[in-house]
């Protein structure tokens, strides 16, 4: 085992993280705003990632341009999912202590899942990506999909920060963040803010399939194996911290594969949960506490 590997394994898991960053951004602002972890955000994902799928089936003779198209399919099935679950689910339970929103949101994702498998079953799907060669920058090689992967949710994460910062929306949603009964009072539309909450959650949650499905393959548990490093990234960068929560991933994700040598494929999804234990053992509240906040 060569440095370089080592060094190759890290940039992969740096891709890799910016995809559970992307998840774990998504999961955040809901609990920044809506106080409750939404467990149905892989299963939202893993619905993007089927609706991208199939439209760039239907539209594969347009080559490389069909994947533009899966994606912007991919981030809107999710945001109208996201959206019909507030609406059908979430609304309903605002206001109630957050556990119960979890459990509504365990069973919505059982649901998602349930309906996919029903309609497509379980084989594994891939997009059509083209064919290319490895990219040799000094000891590292790179796939040019892996680029594109991480610039895209790099992009996509310079967008909500930009919406959160600089917009009347993301203005409403860190009032409502800070204190939603002021928020309440204060004339801010909280019923046209939460959908934008959820449309903006949802997107992100697509683009995080999407991509994910790109990079390997799409099934109907890939949101679930996305959710858990996405939670962990979450919690180590401290619950609420957007910012944190991209932080978070991309730490997950490097540890889970250079970790891959010594624990195997299959047990490296644990490490993320070691590296969790181990900041939480040193800082309790994560890594971003000060600011673990929608603002």
């Amino acid at each position: 085992m060569t440095v370089a590997y080592l060094m190759n394994l890290a940039v992969n898991g740096a891709v890799e993280g910016l995809l559970v960053g992307l998840l774990a951004l998504a999961v955040t602002l809901v609990f920044g705003v809506a106080r409750f972890p939404n467990a149905s955000a892989g299963d939202v994902a893993m619905v993007g990632a089927y609706s991208g799928w199939l439209l760039q089936s239907a539209i594969v003779s347009l080559g490389p341009l069909s994947l533009v198209f899966a994606g912007v399919t991919a981030m809107a099935s999710a945001a109208l999912v996201s959206l019909a679950l507030y609406w059908l689910v979430f609304r309903a339970l605002s206001g109630r202590v957050g556990v119960y929103a979890l459990i509504a949101s365990i069973g919505a994702a059982f649901v998602l899942r349930s309906v996919v498998t029903f309609f497509l079953g379980h084989d594994q799907q891939v997009f059509a990506v083209p064919l290319t060669r490895a990219l040799s920058i000094g000891p590292l090689r790179v796939l040019p999909i892996d680029l594109w992967v991480g610039a895209i949710a790099l992009a996509a994460m310079v967008c909500v920060f930009v919406i959160l910062r600089m917009t009347a929306m993301g203005r409403r949603m860190r009032a409502i963040a800070d204190n939603p009964q002021l928020a309440m009072v204060s004339g801010i539309p909280a019923a046209r803010t939460m959908s934008g909450l959820w449309l903006m959650a949802g997107a992100l949650s697509g683009l995080a399939g999407c991509l994910l499905g790109l990079k390997t393959v799409i099934a109907p548990e890939m949101g679930w194996d996305l959710l858990l490093p996405a939670f962990a990234a979450t919690i180590l960068g401290s619950v609420g911290n957007p910012l944190g929560a991209v932080i978070g991933g991309v730490i997950i994700g490097i540890a889970q594969e250079v970790s891959t040598p010594f624990v195997g494929f299959t047990y490296k999804i644990a490490i993320g949960f070691v590296v969790m234990l181990l900041v939480l053992l040193v800082r309790p509240e994560g890594l971003f506490v000060a600011r673990a906040r929608v603002r």
